[in-house]
């Protein structure tokens, strides 16, 4: 069996994407860190970070807009570093060029970004730089994708993927040469979007979907299970995105039978809501691994239950008739900027 980089048997599965690049089917998401997420930041990110690790999650996804994630990334892989476990660290970070830069857009933006992504981890290359764009109307980036081409080539970057870009333009990348490894895209049972169009496209290609949003910001969870309607103001950032995608669903009452049905199928798993969720997207076409947006390593043994178990046909059937979400391709909602989607995203964060 293999090891972690860490002292302990791996837990998780690998999986490895096209171009060679292996990651583990769970990934420790990074958005929940960022400033401004949350009231009360994380006591000890670095410490759960090594938690992760040595449970066998060995990929971190960040980003350049995550302010602060990157460098505290950085800080843990040095430490790993000295402990000589950080051989088989992954990090996915994000290249997210301001909403204001992409019509005057240059390879100088492009390539100061990533040389700021690599002084703030802290390593030669970026493992991959998932690549997103916030305005279809300014068609230039194909153009920007072959920028980080180039900078691939130049061995700054390891693998290209994509993020939140919808099944036009993902094609568009893809036809003008460009390989993409992977999108990372919303996806749940509350929001079936990549099943669409996205998922045949990604099937044709060899790319596969990293998912977040797979429990909802908690919300697929025994917390919320038989509670009343929430209101603002809200805990976090992620609550007030997910209860849009609660409402676009069918609402409060819809969910509450989701999780009736979630929680029924856990108990012959002794799994609980939030597990099921998860193997249920795991359990999808193309899906490679799931984002866990855990701000701590509090409930990483409860989470990392949904690896143990295997989800059966008619379980998955019974599950996926409930799924519904937003109207459209993946993110048009959220690119909508006076949108009640688009209003709780942040355009202009990299300052470049």
């Amino acid at each position: 069996m293999e090891t972690t980089p860490g002292s302990n048997q791996m837990t998780v599965p690998q999986i490895s994407l096209s171009g060679g690049l292996s990651i583990s089917r769970i990934i420790k998401g990074g958005w929940q860190l960022s400033e401004g997420h949350r009231q009360q930041p994380a006591q000890n990110p670095v410490g759960d970070m090594e938690a992760f690790l040595d449970a066998g999650v060995y990929t971190f996804d960040c980003a350049d807009i995550y302010t602060g994630v990157e460098e505290l990334i950085g800080k843990f892989i040095s430490e790993q570093k000295k402990k000589g476990h950080a051989a088989n660290i992954r990090v996915l970070t994000k290249f997210v060029p301001d909403y204001d830069a992409l019509q005057t857009i240059t390879k100088s933006y492009v390539e100061k970004v990533i040389d700021r992504s690599l002084l703030r981890l802290g390593v030669e290359a970026l493992d991959m730089v998932q690549f997103s764009w916030w305005n279809y109307e300014v068609k230039r980036y194909v153009e920007t994708a072959h920028w980080l081409e180039e900078l691939r080539v130049q061995g700054k970057i390891k693998t290209i993927s994509g993020t939140n870009f919808n099944t036009t333009t993902t094609r568009e990348i893809l036809e003008s040469g460009i390989k993409l490894s992977s999108l990372q895209v919303q996806y749940s049972v509350l929001d079936n979007r990549p099943e669409k169009s996205l998922v045949d496209l990604c099937l044709k290609h060899q790319v596969k979907l990293l998912c977040y949003g797979t429990v909802a910001g908690g919300f697929l969870s025994e917390r919320w299970q038989n509670q009343p309607e929430p209101i603002a103001p809200f805990e976090n950032r992620s609550q007030i995105k997910y209860k849009l995608i609660i409402d676009a669903f069918g609402g409060w009452n819809r969910l509450q039978q989701l999780l009736a049905l979630l929680k029924t199928i856990g108990e012959k798993y002794e799994a609980s809501i939030t597990n099921v969720a998860t193997a249920y997207v795991l359990s999808r076409p193309a899906v490679a691994s799931v984002i866990i947006g855990a701000g701590t390593a509090r409930f990483l043994k409860e989470n990392l239950h949904c690896t143990n178990f295997q989800l059966t046909a008619e379980e998955i059937e019974s599950i996926a008739a409930f799924a519904h979400g937003p109207e459209g391709d993946v993110f048009d909602a959220e690119r909508i900027k006076d949108g009640p989607h688009g209003k709780i995203m942040r355009y202009n964060l990299n300052n470049i």
